[in-house]
């Protein structure tokens, strides 16, 4: 069966797509489970499950955009998307993250030191008050 040409370019666009989309995910993973995990079996078990949950996410997404065009040329277009996001996209996105992360663990703790406070005075006038 022959596709047509603008079908093709679809195909090897969504496919690098769905590569970038791999390492973007990967790069979530990473951060979620940390740099050390000293139980093996628990790690292995996490990346069977990442695994298996990227690769029905980037079927879904294959598929939405109708090019499931499954042969070893969409392999190789999702590897080289994976390639090229992580030797060019991954710093930064890394970075991105870890300043969201920062700062939504700063907020939270302002939020908690705020909310401290506030008790702190209450209490105290709470327990002054019975004096």
């Amino acid at each position: 069966m022959l596709i047509p040409i603008q079908s093709q370019f679809n195909l090897i666009f969504y496919s690098v797509l769905a590569g970038v989309l791999t390492g973007m995910l990967f790069d979530i993973y990473r951060i979620i489970r940390g740099i050390e995990n000293p139980n093996k079996i628990l790690t292995f078990i996490e990346d069977i499950l990442f695994w298996i949950f990227t690769g029905i996410l980037v079927f879904i997404f294959l598929l939405y955009t109708g090019h499931v065009y499954v042969g070893i040329y969409l392999y190789l277009y999702i590897s080289l998307g994976i390639y090229i996001y992580i030797r060019f996209i991954s710093i930064h996105f890394l970075k991105i993250q870890y300043k969201l992360i920062r700062g939504i663990f700063k907020f939270l703790r302002i939020l908690k030191n705020l909310l401290m406070y506030f008790l702190e005075i209450m209490f105290y006038k709470v327990t002054r008050k019975n004096k």
